[in-house]
């Protein structure tokens, strides 16, 4: 019977041995066994094989944030003996940082980061998660205080890449690559918010009224161009219209003339042999003058000309007409 349980104890103690000596590691996770406190190996991803109650797993702080019930970041530290090579992200509280204009500025930082050599990751930092935290803390506050409030909330980007490349320089000699960082919220003091709002809405009322006002001016310009063709338009029709009517009644006297003309030789020429037009103009421009002087009241005579001898030479050139005519 003592035989028996002797080897129960044995066989249990064997297999609490056994299951000691085994270490399975997941994959993108590693453990750092030391032997007797000194650094033995690093175990890969699979199953692996350690000397029980001799070789033992050394174990890291690690950090972990939560959101709290009203909002808040709660964090948490745990020891884990098993290291996470995967990328993480550290969620930091918000932290005051001043501006170069000296203005109090809440900020919160997103750090990504990932382990790359667990062996100085475990050895050359106490603690990892608050050094790195403190890190980005003091790079924060040195960068933001290099600038002012505007470059501030205009240039996230710039201020990225600034804290990127202090944190993945400083973090080098821990093992830790920091692939990036992102500001998630810069909050400037409520009146500075205010007056930072009216600005804008300066600015935007600024560049509304200039709008309307270089809208009015091209429309005046469009309106002042489109009357002046007009107004050339129609004054280009009315010459056209002008120079057609002209034409029209320069055609028109010359052929009124031509046909008086025609007339006055048909005329002529019954009554002249000689065909002389000129004694009959002057006798009938002579007879429409005399019926001119005596168109006044009761047939009288209202004016004579002084020249009497014109208007006999005329009314002989009207006998002559008259008496060849006879003959």
């Amino acid at each position: 019977m003592a035989l028996t349980i002797i080897a129960v104890l044995i066989a249990i103690l064997a297999i609490v041995f056994v299951l000691q000596g085994i270490k399975i590691v997941q994959q993108s996770e590693t453990i750092i066994i030391e032997r007797l406190g000194k650094y033995q190996s690093t175990l890969k991803s699979g199953l692996n094989i350690i000397i029980p109650f001799i070789d033992k797993p050394r174990e890291i702080l690690w950090r972990y944030s939560t959101e709290g019930p009203l909002g808040n970041i709660l964090i948490r530290y745990i020891k884990e003996s098993r290291i996470d090579l995967r990328e993480a992200v550290y969620d930091f509280p918000k932290q005051n940082v001043i501006t170069r204009d000296n203005i109090v500025t809440e900020i919160n930082a997103l750090i990504y980061f990932q382990i790359m050599d667990p062996i100085r990751a475990v050895y050359e930092i106490a603690n990892l998660p608050q050094a790195i935290e403190k890190l980005t803390q003091t790079s924060l506050r040195n960068v933001i205080g290099e600038m002012d409030l505007d470059d501030t909330l205009s240039s996230r980007d710039t201020i990225n890449t600034k804290l990127q490349e202090i944190l993945d320089d400083a973090t080098n000699k821990w093992g830790v690559k920091v692939n990036r960082v992102e500001l998630q919220d810069i909050n400037p003091p409520m009146d500075i918010r205010e007056a930072m709002e009216k600005q804008m809405r300066a600015e935007r009322d600024k560049r509304a009224t200039i709008l309307e006002a270089e809208g009015t001016q091209q429309a005046q310009v469009l309106e002042a161009k489109g009357k002046r063709d007009a107004d050339i338009s129609i004054a280009e029709g009315e010459k056209r219209s002008s120079i057609l009517v002209a034409e029209g009644l320069a055609s028109a006297r010359v052929a009124i003339a031509n046909a008086e003309a025609e007339a006055i030789k048909v005329v002529t020429s019954a009554i002249d042999k000689t065909g002389d037009p000129v004694n009959y103009l002057i006798a009938m421009k002579y007879l429409d003058s005399l019926k001119e002087m005596t168109s006044g009241k009761d047939n009288k005579v209202v004016y004579m000309p002084y020249e009497a001898t014109g208007i006999l030479s005329s009314v002989g050139g009207i006998k002559d007409l008259l008496t060849s005519k006879g003959a």
